[in-house]
């Protein structure tokens, strides 16, 4: 299952979806075509747990092939505009730091204005937290507290600035649809050229570690142990589209202009 936050136009309220195909189910209004309504954020849509998830997943099943009930919910993918994922999370952990601000996140297929010396940091997976994370213990299994995984694109500005903005997205990845997590290739192409690559087994920040230094954690939280192909930050200019992959499953694209 693939859940994106969305809105339609640049004024329009944030709403959340599941992928259908190429196109986005908005789940709200769907879930009124079939029963009580489900919440319209992803953070509290997180936070409903594993009967709203699995009424979810009916929902994307029953659309397939039932389309026209379902017709007034349904966008094609080019006629919304791609948020982060979770746009409000209340805590985004970096390398077992929450340093990242909510207002510095923006979605796949962004406009990004920036300015002179900014550089791209790292591509980095991006864990969700699906259930509450509380005293992790060195026995417990990470992974039983990750609901899915996106991607972050981490620019940087000169001087001492720690970001400009960062690109998160496209969607959030359930488990089951990535594989391991443990061994994925991350990538980083600028104008179609690739200059990173990176298996996720090479981090230096295991997930594990980060959940343990963690206090709480809640649904809708997201843990970045930062994967990195690059030895240094990369310079970008405007103009720039910067392609960040989990290779055969996921594309963040942002494309720089100027200030």
């Amino acid at each position: 299952m693939r859940l994106v936050t969305y809105s339609q136009g640049p004024a329009g309220a944030a709403r959340v979806g599941v992928r259908v195909g190429h196109r986005v189910l908005d789940i709200e209004s769907a879930s009124r075509v079939d029963g009580e309504p489900l919440p319209n954020t992803m953070k509290t849509l997180l936070r409903e747990g594993r009967g709203a998830l699995s009424r979810v997943q009916a929902l994307a099943k029953a659309a397939q092939s039932s389309a026209g009930r379902f017709s007034g919910a349904m966008h094609e993918e080019r006629a919304i505009r791609f948020l982060a994922p979770v746009p409000d999370a209340d805590r985004f952990v970096c390398n077992g730091i929450a340093v990242r601000l909510n207002a510095s996140l923006v979605g796949h297929n962004t406009k990004v204005a920036i300015a002179e010396g900014t550089g791209l940091r790292e591509p980095e997976l991006v864990f969700v937290i699906g259930r509450p994370v509380e005293g992790f213990g060195a026995e417990s299994d990470p992974l039983d507290y990750i609901f899915g995984v996106t991607l972050l694109g981490d620019l940087a500005g000169g001087g001492q600035e720690r970001e400009v903005v960062g690109p998160l997205g496209p969607e959030i990845v359930t488990l089951d649809e990535v594989g391991d997590p443990y061994d994925l290739w991350i990538t980083c192409a600028v104008n179609g050229e690739e200059q990173a690559r990176v298996n996720t087994g090479d981090q230096v920040h295991r997930l594990g570690e980060v959940l343990q230094r963690a206090t709480t954690l809640e649904p809708g939280d997201m843990v970045s142990v930062g994967p990195t192909g690059l030895k240094s930050r990369l310079a970008l200019k405007p103009g720039d589209v910067v392609e960040c992959s989990i290779e055969g499953v996921t594309t963040l694209r942002t494309t720089l202009v100027a200030e």
